[in-house]
């Protein structure tokens, strides 16, 4: 396959993040095709570029894709990296995700320079995170707390946390993150699925290419089946919702005795209400997508489309 290919180019967005996610998947194709070469195209994109302006205000679809996107259909590109919780979930016409590695623990934290948790951050105190995902579910476990907009890549983020004169009380990161860049040490606190279900997608990485056999062909040995399941059920869940990443949608499936359950909830944008809607699908692909799409359906029977409404 290598003779065939020669070089393939990585696309990726320039933060430390994003590089080591390109390292990784380039290291296992390395691994799986043996005389393959590959480089790093490092691409801007919008999410990147401004960084002055929430994320739900910037529109949400396609932040931190659609440049990579369209550098995969000009050819500049063979192959992009992507945090599956920031890929949209229709892709462009000619583009797949041809990959989805094996799952991080998609779990959020708190990061405190105190060392608070989520029990014992002094009321009013302020949470900084730019996801209105999160806020909303913070507010609905501790409505006496204040969030703030944060902007910035993870070491950003985490260096206004635990700066001494800094506005915030703790910020909200996720652990896949600060796990891949070895910054687990700055974590006050694992955030449970009851407290902060993750985003749909979250901790998993995919890997979009051209809708092509040579593309599928390469990317083949990189696929984890249980986590793409998951994300699939989690991904059908916001879809049928209509929404994106700035809307205060979570979603989580786990594999559960040759099953799997998906949990998908819906929130308030002040927390205050919250619908949260619970499946059982089998291991298949065709289930995993009617069962987001089923749990979407329920969710919006029971109010979901006015609280998405209220978000927008």
């Amino acid at each position: 396959m290598s003779e065939q290919l020669g070089t393939i180019r990585l696309g990726t967005r320039g933060s430390d993040l994003a590089r080591w996610q390109t390292n990784h998947v380039r290291e296992l194709l390395l691994a799986a095709h043996p005389g393959l070469e590959a480089e790093t195209v490092v691409i801007s994109t919008q999410g990147d570029r401004v960084l002055d302006t929430p994320l739900p205000l910037l529109g949400g679809k396609g932040l931190f894709t659609a440049e990579l996107e369209a550098a995969l259909h000009s050819g500049e590109i063979d192959l992009a990296v992507h945090s599956l919780k920031d890929l949209p979930t229709e892709n462009p016409a000619g583009l797949i995700i041809g990959a989805i590695l094996t799952r991080e623990n998609p779990a959020d934290v708190l990061v405190s320079r105190a060392g608070y948790t989520l029990a014992t951050l002094p009321q009013g105190a302020v949470v900084g995170t730019s996801s209105r995902r999160r806020a909303a579910q913070l507010l609905h476990q501790r409505p006496d707390l204040q969030t703030a907009d944060i902007r910035g890549n993870v070491d950003t983020r985490v260096r206004k946390a635990l700066d001494l004169d800094g506005p915030y009380d703790a910020i909200i990161l996720a652990y896949a993150g600060l796990t891949r860049l070895s910054r687990a040490e700055v974590i006050s606190e694992i955030l449970s699925p009851e407290a902060m279900l993750p985003a749909p997608g979250q901790g998993a990485l995919g890997i979009q290419c051209r809708d092509d056999a040579t593309s599928r062909a390469l990317l083949t040995p990189l696929y984890h089946l249980e986590t793409a399941l998951a994300v699939r059920a989690e991904r059908a869940f916001l879809a049928a919702l209509g929404g994106g990443c700035s809307v205060p949608v979570a979603a989580y499936a786990t594999a559960e005795a040759g099953q799997f359950r998906l949990t998908g909830r819906v929130s308030a944008v002040d927390g205050r209400q919250q619908i949260e809607v619970t499946t059982l699908f089998e291991a298949r692909d065709d289930a995993a997508l009617a069962a987001g799409q089923i749990l979407a359906e329920q969710a919006l029977a029971q109010g979901a489309d006015r609280l998405l409404e209220a978000a927008s």
